[in-house]
């Protein structure tokens, strides 16, 4: 079930599903401790006898946020209650809480008391075992607790602080289903403590007039003490939590509007999509650095894993994304968490979590008695490729200096020694996709990229030798590519090399996966060939036709066949399911090209249909259906946000290139980004003889 409306600081995050149930609870990392474990956190209502869960069929919910925030606002309806509820929700930007405002409205025409009950199944740690959930009628709130983790969860209402009812017990033991059960007949029985596996609810009573509203808050502070939380619950009540929902709202608004931009022709709808995307990424970073790919419990029941880890090479992108759209200040931090994950060989890991521990992974050391890197070489490419846009974006050099030698020179060092002596190419490493071995093209496009930006950083350190040595092989590289990898008899780039004929056998012996894949616009998007380049342009068009869904729905798949949560067989009309990330790939490609307006609005449709088939909270999962449109996997994906920022990055440059004054030449938009190469820091005088 997807994600609808994230919220979070940096250190809490809290999502909720279509449902409008709490799911995941992260602290203190978005993605590491997720102290739900996936289970929901129930929200009920009582009113004349009748109990329901706002989850429940009997209630219609429209999931969204408040314009440019994160902080959300649903609407609940029950007409079998008679009650609508307006809700916002939010995690207050500088204190680990998550605060809740309710606005319940009567549409009966009568007077009547309602109840609200709050379920809360933690499992602390990711664990169930030794948990305690007691009543502490020192702060007139309900605490759970395991060592060093603490939760205080408490409420008020018409001027009262605290809850009308309690109850704390066991859970999934003993064919106990937990206190959300006792809950539903509109009475809690008030068990003041509760150890092992356990579970709470609480109770507040609200009176309303005929067609009249109250006004409730709840919160839940999450901290690493007794101490703590008592202290920041001081505050939430002497504050007040409204006008912590205030100062919280007011931020989010400020973060994502302090860069004016103009533009332009862009619809009202995509600017919102665009700011959206900048939020959703927000809340899957950490603070400490690390860029998040997704927090989605539900995902963990498909492989019993998840996608909260940091993948340099989504990191990179997304840092990349946000560099352009003016958001340095996070991109340094992710910079300076990956500084310290580089191997002492030069390389990066499959993933990391987010304490910059090593994550799982299934790519092997050994294989039929051989041993092999569990890389995939992209990674370590675009960190560099990255760290010079960044670099070039902002001129930061004081910053930059502390990377050279520890992360750029060995990591160049290491693509350049990676290499197979006959062809110039890279040695086999795991696809982007990370389900196929060999020499692929995306790879090849990412390492010719590192290279160039390791030698750009080189001739900005005064180091020429090194200049040389990374032009050298990044020479060989392209011509490997072009000769190995682009296939004259099918006209276009083949995906990959296959590893087990790789080594140094003849071009005619050599075999190839020439399946139709999205990532091969990397040929030309990290700068190998140009975009208007005859090899570039038939394998494009080869992608935009055997890749895009024939069905009502739409977008571009993966690539040809691809089985990865496969809804139909039918491969003819539908190769994969639509991806946000690969249908914005296109669309970047139709921007690289565009010459004049009418070219460029083609690239533009393609990003309105991203917009048009986003969540109606403006989340982007990472795959839709192709028939249904429905969300796919895991949502949100900072990937396919961050995807979506850059293409209406580039989309803007675009339209400021093509629409000049025509008295005096200037752009007519005012925004502007620097343009690869212009600092000092040039490479083509330093490229070797011939």
């Amino acid at each position: 079930m997807p994600r609808d409306i994230p919220v979070g600081n940096g250190i809490l995050l809290v999502t909720f599903d279509s449902r409008y149930q709490i799911r995941d609870f992260y602290f203190p990392h978005p993605g590491r401790e997720n102290q739900s474990e996936g289970q929901p956190f129930r929200f009920g209502v009582w009113a004349d006898g009748l109990f329901s869960w706002v989850s429940g069929d009997d209630w219609t919910r429209e999931l969204g946020y408040l314009k440019e925030t994160l902080v959300t606002h649903v609407r609940l309806r029950s007409d079998l209650l008679g009650l609508e509820i307006v809700s916002n929700d939010a995690v207050d930007f500088h204190s680990n809480v998550f605060l809740r405002r309710l606005r319940v409205r009567d549409l009966t025409d009568k007077h009547r008391e309602v109840r609200i009950f709050f379920h809360h199944d933690f499992r602390i740690s990711e664990s169930e075992t030794g948990d305690t959930a007691y009543f502490d009628p020192t702060t007139n709130a309900l605490i759970h607790y395991k060592r060093n983790r603490y939760f205080l969860i408490t409420c008020q209402t018409q001027g009262r602080d605290g809850f009308d009812q309690w109850a704390t017990g066991n859970k999934d033991f003993n064919g106990a289903e937990g206190t959300w059960r006792d809950a539903e007949d509109g009475s809690l029985q008030g068990n003041s403590i509760a150890q092992g596996s356990v579970d709470s609810t609480l109770g507040i009573r609200v009176s309303l007039d005929p067609n009249g509203q109250q006004t409730l808050f709840y919160w839940i502070i999450a901290g690493k003490s007794h101490h703590e939380v008592r202290m920041t619950n001081n505050i939430v009540r002497k504050k007040t939590p409204d006008v912590l929902l205030r100062r919280t709202r007011d931020y989010w608004q400020a973060w994502v509007n302090k860069e004016s931009m103009d533009f332009g022709d862009m619809p009202e709808k995509m600017i919102d999509s665009f700011k959206r995307s900048l939020l959703v990424i927000r809340s899957n970073l950490d603070d400490n650095g690390a860029i998040i790919a997704a927090n989605d419990g539900d995902v963990e029941s498909f492989n019993r894993d998840t996608y909260s880890y940091m993948w340099p090479r989504d990191g990179a992108l997304t840092a990349y994304a946000l560099d352009i759209a003016g958001f340095s200040e996070l991109t340094r931090r992710f910079y300076s968490f990956a500084k310290d994950l580089i191997n002492q060989a030069g390389f990066f890991l499959h993933k990391y979590t987010p304490d910059g521990t090593p994550g799982s992974s299934w790519h092997p050391w050994i294989k039929g008695g051989e041993q092999q890197l569990p890389i995939q070489e992209d990674e370590t490419a675009l960190i560099l490729w990255g760290l010079w846009k960044h670099y070039n974006e902002h001129l930061d050099i004081e910053f930059i200096t502390d990377f050279y030698r520890p992360v750029i020179v060995r990591a160049a060092n290491f693509m350049v020694n990676y290499r197979d002596d006959e062809t110039g190419l890279p040695h086999a490493s795991w696809d982007l996709w990370e389900e196929r071995r060999g020499v692929h093209t995306f790879t090849v496009a990412t390492v010719w990229a590192g290279l160039q930006a390791a030698a750009r950083f080189a001739s900005l350190f005064g180091e020429r030798d090194l200049v040389e040595k990374y032009i050298r092989a990044a020479d060989e590289i392209k011509q490997g590519l072009i000769v190995h990898l682009y296939r004259p008899e099918i006209g276009r780039f083949a995906r990959m090399m296959k590893p087990q004929t790789a080594k140094g056998l003849p071009d005619s012996q050599q075999e190839y996966d020439t399946t139709i894949d999205a990532s091969l616009f990397g040929v030309w998007y990290f700068g190998v060939l140009d975009a208007d380049d005859p090899m570039v342009e038939s394998t494009m068009k080869a992608v935009e036709e055997k890749l895009w869904v024939r069905t009502g729905v739409g977008g571009l798949a993966r690539y040809e066949n691809d089985t990865y949560h496969q809804v139909s067989r039918d491969i003819e009309n539908v190769p994969g399911n639509p991806w946000f990330i690969c249908t914005l790939w296109l669309a970047q490609y139709k921007i690289a090209r565009a010459k004049n307006s009418e070219e460029l609005k083609r690239a533009l449709s393609l990003i309105e249909w991203v917009t048009a088939h986003a969540l109606d909270s403006g989340v982007l999962a990472e795959q839709v259906n192709p028939y249904t449109d429905a969300p796919l996997s895991v949502s949100p994906l900072t990937w396919s946000h961050a995807q979506m920022v850059t293409a209406v990055m580039e989309y803007l440059q675009k339209l400021r290139d093509i629409n000049r004054c025509e008295s005096c030449g200037q752009p007519v938009l005012d925004y502007e980004r620097r343009d690869p190469g212009t600092t000092p820091a040039r490479i083509e005088e330093f490229r070797p003889k011939k």
